[in-house]
């Protein structure tokens, strides 16, 4: 009477322990690094190419004035858009912050753009400096990524040495942003980095 017991206690015990490794195995596949790494570095990488891309249209038509512009409200959606498509919170952060509300980095993003700094500083390309890696905060699980965002010839009509602006292009930056810190910047250097933030 015993031995049916016992066969199904074991075969019990054996469904609990595939089930448990079929989710350790799923679990292990999300938390894949290079996976997570190269989905996030796609998502940086579109933001980039969106963002680019409408600040090189309007420049062409109309000019820098156009470009803050760009940045202070067109930027902000394409975030929001790549954000809702990719299931990550993914934003442009800096350490000399021009729109304060959206682009101050937290601690964990402050950290790492220091690190940037002190790569690009011994010679890494801006280019290709990045960071990924799987946190844990109060609120759970998260996989954070980011890259360097590089400073283009274009940046510099904006984001060049106060000197070198036009009188409308530093009229039209105090307007929209009265506690600008986001000048000074030569081609080459690092504006700041795409931050990408997704739960797990």
């Amino acid at each position: 009477m015993t031995f049916p017991m016992i066969g199904n206690a074991f075969r019990c015990s054996l469904l609990l322990a595939c089930a448990m490794g079929l989710a350790a195995s799923v679990h292990a596949q999300e938390d894949d690094p290079a996976k997570l790494s190269d989905e996030a570095r796609k998502v940086a990488t579109a933001l980039l190419q969106q963002i680019g891309g409408e600040l090189k249209k309007e420049y062409e038509i109309s000019g820098p004035l156009r470009s803050v512009i760009v940045c202070k409200y067109t930027a902000p959606e394409v975030s929001s858009t790549i954000s809702r498509k990719s299931g990550a919170a993914v934003k442009r952060v800096s350490l000399k912050v021009r729109n304060p509300v959206l682009g101050m980095p937290d601690s964990w993003e402050q950290k790492i753009l220091l690190d940037f700094e002190k790569r690009f500083a011994r010679g890494e390309k801006p280019e290709a400096i990045e960071h990924a890696e799987i946190v844990s905060e109060t609120q759970g699980r998260y996989f954070r990524y980011m890259k360097a965002i590089p400073v283009g010839p274009l940046c510099i009509n904006c984001h060049g040495p106060v000197d070198s602006l036009t009188e409308g292009t530093k009229a039209q930056i105090l307007s929209e942003y009265p506690f600008d810190k986001a000048v000074g910047y030569s081609v080459g250097q690092i504006r700041g980095a795409v931050s990408y933030k997704k739960p797990l």
